[in-house]
């Protein structure tokens, strides 16, 4: 079967080393099925893989795309059907057409989903999940503080924590966008600066968030760990300012602040099938019940994948830019 696929041959900028190339899908083998890609977004993480500075490097020629959704059109496996609805949870290279993946690598969800919205469902919202579930039991009312609360994570967070009863005060840069974040369901919302700690402190009186979610860096980093309670937990999961994380020395020692760091790509690795598969299960009844929607600025062909990468730079730009591919499944 002919495809087209982005593929790289060596590491550098995406606009530099990618190309749209055509390929033939190998046969298939036991175990394994073939995909009709439907949707596949850009996010930071496709970038930095084809830069080279990604946490795990692909053997080359590699076919870039780390999420997507795709629909099986031929299957081997005995778990799969022509036309069930999958995402991957392992790099497959979802920049494609068509893509050859192992049962093991496949999540099953419902065929109702919205193909973008599916498309980017392995990575914001598991880790927005994970950060509300994963290193502490929270109680309904609890308050969780997170940084860069307008990126693509943190608005998970913001509609998961709401529908869990969990309350949550936000940082971003620019309070404008304050209004946006309330709609999703943030309790409080405050600019990520020294003034913005202040008064977030004066809000909160005596109470204190247990968890702390940072994806920034920097002084960043160090703001939400003054707010944080007695052995509260501060979780890593970006750097958006390419800042290290610097401790000092008073929060650890009187305060008893943990630090953890949370990478979705690690959780799959070690979690059991069944465990990601009801994650993800729950995850994409949120989206099909229209508890959980993530913004999307554009959506290109292959074909325009300069023009997409050019729109991620854009000033302007609300929410993901992803490849719309949906060949139809049956074809």
């Amino acid at each position: 079967m002919k495809s087209r696929h982005l593929v790289f041959s060596r590491f550098g900028p995406p606009r530099a080393v990618l190309k749209l190339e055509p390929f033939e899908s190998r046969e298939l083998q036991d175990d394994h099925v073939l995909l009709a890609i439907q949707a596949a977004p850009i996010n930071p993480a496709d970038l930095n893989l084809i830069e080279g500075t990604y946490g795990t490097k692909p053997s080359l020629p590699a076919t870039a795309g780390i999420e997507g959704f795709a629909k099986v059109l031929e299957s081997r496996s005995g778990r799969f059907n022509p036309g069930d609805a999958v995402i991957p949870i392992k790099h497959i290279g979802t920049w494609a057409d068509h893509a050859v993946a192992h049962e093991q690598d496949l999540i099953r969800i419902p065929r109702e989903i919205d193909p973008l919205q599916a498309a980017m469902l392995r990575v914001n919202p598991a880790t927005a999940h994970l950060l509300l579930t994963h290193f502490e039991a929270l109680q309904p009312n609890a308050w969780v503080t997170l940084n860069a609360a307008n990126s693509g994570v943190g608005q998970c967070v913001i509609q998961l924590a709401r529908h869990h009863g969990i309350r949550t005060l936000c940082f971003l840069r620019n309070l404008a966008l304050a209004p946006h974040l309330r709609a999703l369901g943030a309790t409080a919302v405050f600019t990520d600066s020294a003034a913005g700690l202040a008064d977030a402190t004066d809000f909160l009186g005596k109470e204190r968030p247990g968890l702390a979610f940072n994806a920034v860096g920097g002084d960043s980093a160090l703001r939400l760990m003054k707010l944080l309670a007695t052995s509260g937990t501060l979780i890593t999961y970006g750097a958006m300012a390419r800042k290290p994380l610097t401790v000092p020395n008073r929060p650890l020692i009187f305060n008893d602040i943990r630090l953890r760091g949370l990478w979705v790509t690690q959780w799959i690795r070690q979690a059991s099938h069944e465990a990601i598969q009801e994650t993800y299960s729950g995850l994409a009844d949120l989206v099909v019940a229209g508890k959980l929607h993530q913004a999307i600025d554009t959506t290109f062909d292959l074909a325009e994948f300069s023009q997409a990468f050019e729109r991620i730079d854009a000033p302007e730009r609300m929410g993901k830019i992803l490849f719309a591919i949906g060949r139809d499944p049956n074809v």
